[in-house]
C-alpha cells in the first residue's frame, strides 16, 4: 500500500508532525487511526495531569571532588571510565525516591538518573543534563550523548529552550512562551522518541494510551527469555530473541502496530542492558539482580514482578571505555541480523504491511544484507535531521537557526562518522 509507505517515511507517525498531512501523495484516510484514543499524558495518573514540582532545581551541579567522567555544560568528559557511582560521600547524587510531584516515564536509565540527581529530581530536564548525566553516570560517549539528547529534545522537548521532559506532557514548564508554539509531550509522546514493541511498556495503542508504565508481565517474559536463551543473563542473544518476540506480540495483537525506521533505536536501548547497567559495563554480568535494579521491581509474595523506583545498584561501576556512536550501532545490528524483522505498520490486526519505498538504506521494507554498522549511523543522523521538532506542530514565523538546531547539535558528532552532514546554517561564517 504506497499511501502507507509514505505515511512510515515521516520517521514518526504522520499524527506525530501534523503538517506532514498537507505533502502531496499522503492519504490522509489513514490519519484517524492515529487519534482514536485519547492522550494520558500522566505517569500512572488521571488523563490529562502531569505531576508538578513548584519548587524545581537542577541536576546537581559539577564537583571537581567527585568529578566522574568530568563531564559538564554539554561538552565531551574525558571518557575514562571504571567509577564508582555514586562516589562514597557523594550525597548529592544518593538515591531518594520520587515523589507524587516528580515526573517519571518510559526509560529505566533516566529514571534512575533522575533518582539520583544526574537530572533534575522533577523531571524536567534540559538538553545540557541530558548529555552529561549519560557521560558522567553511565559512561556513554559523548557523540552518542549527543545524538540521543538531539532525538529526545527535537521529538519530545523544545529546541528553543532545550528542555524536556523525561515523562508526561509538561509543556507549560518545557515550552517557550507557555507553549505558544504547541505541546511537547515529553518521552511519553507516542512514536516520537517511544514507540511499540517496548521491552516492557505497553504499545500505546492496546492499553488506551498507557505507553509508559512500568509492566511486570512484560519484564517477567523478558526475564523468562533470559532464562531460555542465555542461562539468566539479559545479554546480546536475550535481548535479540525478545526483541524479536515484542515485535511479533505487537504485530499480532496491535492494529496500529508501527515499526518505522527509528525503531533501530529500540535495538539501541535494548544494549543498554548488557553494555551500560551491568557494573563496568560490559565486563559486568547483566543479571537479573541487576535489571531489577535498573527497572525498579521486585517480586511480590504471589510472584508477580511490581513497579518501584529505580536505582543504581549498590556498590556499582560505569564501564570503563565510552559507549559509543559506533559501538551502538554496532550492537543494533547485531541484534537485528539475529531476527531481521520489516519496516512498516499493521493496516488491521496481524495484517503488516512492509514500508515499501525505499528510505536510507531500507529497501523492500527491511535493512539489506550488505549494511554496515556505518550505514546504520549515517540513517539515524539523516532521521535526526529531517523531522519537524513538535515545537513546531503550528504554522508560525520560526528562525532558520531554530529549523537547523539538530544538525547544529549533530553535526559536530558525526564530524568523522563517515556520513554526508547537512549544511549547518547555525554555524558562524567567516567573515
Amino acid at each position: 500500500m504506497q499511501s502507507l509507505s509514505l505515511l512510515l517515511l515521516s520517521a514518526s507517525a504522520v499524527s506525530a508532525y501534523p503538517w506532514v498531512a498537507n505533502q502531496p501523495g499522503v492519504d490522509s484516510s489513514l490519519l484517524p487511526r492515529n487519534r482514536n484514543v485519547k492522550r494520558d499524558t500522566g505517569y500512572d495518573y488521571a488523563p490529562g495531569t502531569c505531576p508538578f514540582n513548584a519548587n524545581h532545581k537542577p541536576a546537581a551541579p559539577y564537583n571537581s571532588k567527585y568529578p566522574y567522567t568530568g563531564a559538564r555544560n554539554g561538552a565531551p568528559g574525558t571518557g575514562v571510565g571504571g567509577i564508582k557511582v555514586p562516589a562514597d560521600g557523594d550525597d548529592a547524587h544518593k538515591f531518594i525516591a520520587p515523589t507524587a510531584n516528580d515526573i517519571r516515564g518510559p526509560c529505566p536509565g533516566l529514571n534512575a538518573a533522575a533518582n539520583h540527581n544526574f537530572l533534575a529530581r522533577d523531571g524536567i530536564t534540559t538538553f545540557t543534563e541530558l548529555v552529561d548525566a549519560q557521560q558522567n553516570l553511565y559512561n556513554v560517549g559523548w557523540d552518542l550523548a549527543t545524538l540521543l539528547a538531539t532525538l529526545g529534545v527535537l521529538a519530545d522537548g523544545d529546541v528553543v529552550t532545550g528542555k524536556l521532559s523525561i515523562g508526561c506532557d509538561a509543556t507549560s514548564r518545557t515550552a517557550t512562551l507557555g507553549g505558544v508554539l504547541g505541546n511537547q509531550p515529553g518521552l511519553n509522546g507516542h512514536n516520537k522518541f517511544e514507540g511499540d514493541s517496548s521491552l516492557t511498556r505497553n504499545d500505546y495503542f492496546t492499553h488506551n494510551g498507557n505507553d509508559y508504565s512500568f509492566n511486570g508481565t512484560l519484564f517477567g517474559r523478558m526475564k523468562d527469555t533470559a532464562d531460555r536463551v542465555s542461562g539468566g543473563n539479559f545479554d546480546r542473544n536475550t535481548l535479540a530473541a525478545y526483541r524479536s518476540q515484542r515485535y511479533d506480540e505487537s504485530v499480532q495483537e496491535n492494529p496500529n502496530f508501527f515499526f518505522g525506521p527509528l525503531a533501530l533505536l529500540l535495538y539501541g536501548a535494548s544494549s543498554f542492558l548488557y553494555e551500560l547497567f551491568p557494573s563496568f559495563g560490559n565486563e559486568g554480568v547483566p543479571d537479573l539482580k541487576t535489571m531489577a535494579s535498573f527497572f525498579g521491581t521486585s517480586q511480590d509474595s504471589n510472584g508477580k514482578w511490581v513497579s518501584g523506583p529505580e536505582r543504581i545498584p549498590d556498590n556499582w561501576y560505569n564501564r570503563r571505555a565510552p559507549y559509543t556512536n559506533n559501538d551502538v550501532t554496532n550492537e543494533i545490528l547485531a541484534q537485528y541480523v539475529q531476527y531481521p524483522k520489516l519496516f512498516g505498520g499493521n493496516v488491521g490486526t496481524n495484517n503488516f504491511d512492509a514500508l515499501s519505498t525505499p528510505f536510507g538504506i531500507i529497501v523492500d521494507g527491511k535493512l539489506p544484507n550488505a549494511a554496515t554498522a556505518g550505514d546504520i549511523l549515517c540513517l539515524l543522523y539523516q532521521l535526526g535531521t529531517q523531522p519537524v521538532p513538535s515545537s513546531l506542530s503550528i504554522v508560525t514565523d520560526i528562525p532558520l537557526s531554530v529549523l537547523n538546531w539538530s544538525i547544529g547539535k549533530l553535526n559536530p558528532a558525526f564530524k568523522n562518522a563517515g556520513c554526508a552532514l547537512r549544511p549547518d546554517q547555525t554555524a558562524p561564517t567567516a567573515s
